[in-house]
């Protein structure tokens, strides 16, 4: 963390609005960054899709001269724990084929990076932090490493490491950071929400030790998920299913004594604007339509659970892969400009600063 003034982080004011480019710790200088080539969308050349294509090229190869060692399992359908088997099992061939995507990956991956890495609001970054469903395997975290590899031998020192806390509780995580430490004073943990194009998970996050800086070892207590994508739910289902876990998670937090904050934090793709409304972004979301004007995600849940306790809840909504990325500030002191992608069906972007004068809550 660069130093500065010593002013307390309290009276280090930053604005609570959806979607704020200025938060108690961090500044954005960039998220959804919709980086474009000759070929369309950079981030289209590392995600999900991009692993699976390479992968299949390989396979492709080895047919015409014998037997696929992997088999006649399509390679869409290949699990992460499949293919994690195949990677650390006993046929060499097998596992080198998953090795050859991991390269074959890396490089494109590598590529991608130093284009982003050229825009102005990335100059100067020194650390880029790798999270979603990607990074949750042993072949995701060599092709991050192999990533870094890649970048240094061209000559440019930056660290690219996988985010510290699993993909799935980092989105949640991330939320405490969205609003500044006295809002939970006197509670132990917020409600959570990430919202993607597949999954809704919500949770409870424990804020931790009250002496540990920055909430470095807050943690999921309690979560559920729910994979919209195979219910195809309208808009409208997909709050009322989203109200009822957060109901439920309310009232198992009653149960367990446990001190929750009338707060929501949630994490949703696309830009947010400040009222809580969708710009752009959202075309994958469950039940189509959330840009629409006459729609609002963190008004229609303070409808629908006005009061968490004794006091009117209070939502903050921010993008997917800032929230994500916010969840790894306790472990970013050591640098000033840091960045974080998110693979999966896409890939998510956020680019940090550290703000002076703050300090642990």
């Amino acid at each position: 963390m660069p130093k500065g003034s010593s002013e307390p982080r309290d009276e280090i004011h930053a604005p609570l609005a959806h979607g704020a480019i200025v938060l108690p710790l961090v500044t954005i200088d960039d998220y959804n960054n919709e980086l474009r080539d000759k070929n369309g969308f950079v981030g289209d050349n590392a995600n999900k899709k991009t692993f699976q294509q390479k992968l299949d090229d390989w396979r492709k190869r080895i047919r015409k001269f014998g037997e696929d060692p992997i088999g006649k399992t399509a390679t869409t359908k290949l699990s992460k724990k499949k293919i994690e088997a195949l990677l650390t099992g006993d046929d060499m061939e097998a596992a080198a084929l998953v090795m050859g995507a991991v390269e074959d990956f890396a490089q494109d991956f590598a590529e991608v990076i130093g284009k982003f890495l050229k825009d102005q609001r990335w100059s100067k970054t020194e650390r880029i932090v790798v999270g979603g469903g990607f990074r949750r395997s042993r072949f995701g975290e060599l092709a991050i490493a192999r990533t870094m590899v890649l970048l240094k031998a061209a000559g440019l020192n930056i660290e690219v490491v996988p985010i510290v806390h699993h993909p799935d509780e980092a989105g949640l995580i991330g939320s405490v950071h969205l609003m500044p430490g006295w809002m939970f004073k006197g509670y132990e943990a917020i409600l959570a929400v990430d919202i993607g194009g597949t999954n809704v998970r919500a949770g409870v996050v424990e804020f931790g030790k009250e002496k540990t800086p920055h909430f470095a070892d807050a943690s999921v207590w309690e979560s559920a998920i729910w994979r919209h994508a195979d219910d195809e739910p309208s808009r409208s289902g997909t709050v009322e299913r989203l109200a009822a876990m957060l109901q439920d998670l309310i009232d198992k937090a009653e149960k367990a004594n446990l001190k929750l904050a009338p707060i929501i934090g949630i994490a949703c793709p696309g830009i947010i604007k400040a009222d809580g409304s969708i710009e752009r972004g959202g075309q994958n979301l469950p039940g189509g339509d959330w840009e629409s004007d006459s729609f609002n995600l963190p008004a229609a849940l303070i409808k629908a659970i006005p009061e968490i306790g004794d006091h009117s809840t209070f939502v903050m909504m921010h993008n997917d892969a800032v929230v994500q990325g916010l969840s790894q500030i306790p472990f970013m002191n050591d640098v000033s400009r840091w960045a974080v992608l998110t693979i999966g069906t896409g890939l998510g972007n956020a680019h940090f600063t550290n703000r002076e004068g703050t300090k642990a809550r």
